[in-house]
């Protein structure tokens, strides 16, 4: 199923209040074209995390990681780690409306 929120909005979300995604205006027009791979070349982990979940895709996500890992001090071993760093688990359900700041 298609989720309600959009891609672009979805990698630059910052925060929810309820049902409304609050978006990093400013991000989201810089770097909404940018791949998953060239957000996390750019050192935008998190957004390259929600682009690989909005894309369902797992090789997308192993990609992130190895990425991360080649930047960071503190290594990840998987993607759940990933996503526990973040605070980012999945597209979610039910945001029905975006708030752009």
């Amino acid at each position: 199923m298609q989720p309600l929120i959009s891609r672009a909005d979805f990698i630059f979300t910052i925060g929810y209040d309820g049902n409304t995604a609050v978006v990093d205006g400013r991000a989201k027009r810089r770097y909404a074209g940018y791949s998953t791979e060239q957000l996390a070349e750019e050192g935008l982990f998190k957004s390259a995390l929600s682009s690989a979940l909005y894309e369902g895709n797992g090789d997308a996500l192993e990609r992130v990681l190895a990425v991360y890992n080649k930047s960071a001090d503190q290594k990840l071993r998987t993607v759940e780690h990933l996503k526990q760093t973040f605070g980012t688990f999945e597209v979610p359900d039910g945001i029905v409306k975006t708030t752009v700041c």
